[in-house]
C-alpha cells in the first residue's frame, strides 16, 4: 500500500495574522477580521487608548474595601515567579503602600539568574516571601506523567503557579490576591480590556490545567506506572468553595488597571531594583529577561508548542513587540525563523533529570503534532511557514497505524 492511500485528510492551510506572526493554529481563542488581524492585536491596540489614570482609581477603591472586610495580618497576597513582571507587580503594591506576601511556587527548575533575581526580589521590597517546593521525586513523575498524557511536562508549573497562591490565601485570611497580566486575554484577545475579570477556578482548569485536575492525574498516573498517591498532590489541591467564601478572596489581574508593557518592565526594575538579565539568549527566544524561572522545562514546553501548533517562544516575543510598536513584523519573522523550531540544549537537562532516552521522547512527542499544521511527506514532517516556504522538519517516529489523521504527500 502506498503512503498516499493511507490518508484522505486535506492538506492543512494555516494562515497567519497580518499584522504579528501568530498562525491561525493558535491553540486558545483567536478570531480574524476581514483585514487579517487576528483578535489579540485588536484587544492590545486597545490599552493606547485606555485612561489608567481612572482606572487606578478604581483599583484603589477595591482594595480599600478588601482591606475593610479582611482579617489577616496582610493587605493582598502576590504570586510571583521572581521575573520582572512578578517585580513590577510587587512594585506597584508597594507603592500603593500595603502589605503584602509574597507567595512562589518553586518547579525546582530555576535558572542561576532566576535564583539570583528571588534573592533581590527578597530583600528589595520588605515584605514576607514564601518560597514553596512540593517533593522533587513528585515534581519528576509529573513531569513524565504531563508529557505522557498531554504533551506538555509543565503542567504541575501551570497549575501549581495558580493553586498554592490562593490556598496560601485562604489559610492566612488574605481576602485579595494580585495578579500580573491575564496571558489568555494578552495573547490570543480572550477578554477586552474592558472586561475587569478576576481569577477563577474554570479559567485554571481549563487552560493551566489543561482540563486535567489533580485527582485525574492521580488516576492516570497508575496507567501510566507513576502511582502518585494522593496525599503526593497537596499543592495542586484547590480550596473548596466554601473556604474561599469563608475568607472572600478575590484575584484581581492588573493589567486591568495598570499599563502594562513587559518592556518598560524590564528597564524600570533593573534600574530601580538590580533586576539581572541573562547575559546570552535562550536559544528558543532572543530576550534576555524572561522566563528566567525555568531553566529546562520551558524550553522543551517552547519546543512542544511548535510540534504541536507550529510556533514557539519567540513568535510569543515578537507578537508582544510588534504589538507594542517596538519590533517591525519582518523582524519577528527573522526572530521566529531561526528560533521556533529549535530542539533545545534544554532538552538534555531535563532528559537526564527525568531519566528519559531522547529517542523516547521524540516518539511521545510525535503523538502530539496537529493535523491542522503538519503533514507527511517521504517520511518527514512537513510544514508552511510565515515566509512563504514549506519545509521539511524531521523524520516521522509516529506509527504508520496512526498517519491517516494526517495528510501525506
Amino acid at each position: 500500500m502506498s503512503d498516499k492511500k493511507l490518508s484522505n485528510v486535506k492538506k492543512p492551510q494555516v494562515f497567519y495574522c497580518k499584522n504579528c506572526v501568530y498562525p491561525s493554529s493558535y491553540p486558545s481563542i483567536l478570531s480574524f477580521d476581514e483585514k487579517g488581524v487576528c483578535s489579540g492585536c485588536t484587544v492590545s491596540s486597545e490599552r493606547f487608548e485606555i485612561n489608567f489614570d481612572e482606572r487606578l482609581k478604581k483599583l484603589k477603591k477595591i482594595i480599600s474595601e478588601l482591606k475593610d472586610k479582611g482579617n489577616s495580618h496582610y493587605d493582598c497576597l502576590i504570586p510571583v515567579s521572581g521575573g520582572k513582571d512578578s517585580f513590577f507587580q510587587a512594585h506597584i503594591i508597594k507603592e500603593l503602600g500595603l502589605k503584602a506576601l509574597l507567595v512562589t511556587y518553586n518547579g525546582n527548575n530555576f535558572s542561576r539568574t532566576g535564583e539570583k533575581n528571588v534573592q533581590i526580589m527578597r530583600e528589595a521590597f520588605g515584605f514576607d516571601h514564601i518560597f514553596y517546593t512540593p517533593a522533587v521525586s513528585t515534581l519528576k513523575k509529573l513531569n513524565r506523567l504531563g508529557m505522557l498524557v498531554m504533551g506538555d511536562m509543565n503542567w504541575h508549573n501551570h497549575m501549581g503557579i495558580l493553586t498554592y497562591p490562593i490556598k496560601v490565601a485562604v489559610e492566612k485570611n488574605i481576602p485579595l490576591m494580585i495578579w500580573g497580566e491575564h496571558g489568555k486575554a494578552d495573547a490570543g484577545g480572550m477578554f477586552s480590556h474592558d472586561d475587569f475579570i478576576e481569577f477563577n477556578y474554570r479559567e485554571r482548569l481549563e487552560h493551566a490545567g489543561r482540563g486535567f485536575e489533580w485527582d485525574k492525574m492521580v488516576e492516570l498516573s497508575v496507567k501510566y506506572n507513576e502511582n502518585i498517591t494522593a496525599r503526593e498532590m497537596y499543592p495542586w489541591k484547590y480550596p473548596t468553595d466554601e473556604e474561599i467564601d469563608r475568607i472572600g478572596v478575590r484575584g484581581l489581574w492588573l493589567d486591568r488597571f495598570i499599563y502594562w508593557e513587559s518592556n518598560d518592565h524590564l528597564k524600570l526594575m533593573k534600574k530601580k531594583y538590580g533586576f539581572l538579565e541573562e547575559k546570552i539568549p535562550f536559544e528558543r527566544t532572543y530576550r534576555l529577561g524572561s522566563n528566567l524561572d525555568d531553566i529546562y522545562e520551558n524550553g522543551i514546553h517552547d519546543y512542544m508548542k511548535f510540534i504541536k501548533f507550529g510556533f514557539g517562544r519567540a513568535s510569543d516575543h515578537a507578537c508582544k513587540d510588534i504589538r507594542a510598536k517596538v519590533m517591525t513584523r519582518n523582524k519577528g519573522v527573522e526572530e521566529l525563523r531561526k528560533r521556533d523550531h529549535i530542539k533545545s540544549k534544554d532538552l538534555k537537562i531535563w532528559l537526564k533529570y527525568v531519566g528519559w532516552s531522547e529517542k523516547k521522547f521524540d516518539e511521545v512527542a510525535d503523538t502530539f503534532r496537529d493535523p491542522r499544521v503538519w503533514w507527511i511527506k517521504d517520511g518527514k514532517w512537513m510544514k508552511a511557514n510565515i515566509w512563504g516556504k514549506e519545509s521539511s522538519y524531521g523524520k516521522v517516529l509516529l506509527s504508520k497505524s496512526k498517519w491517516s489523521q494526517f495528510f501525506v504527500e
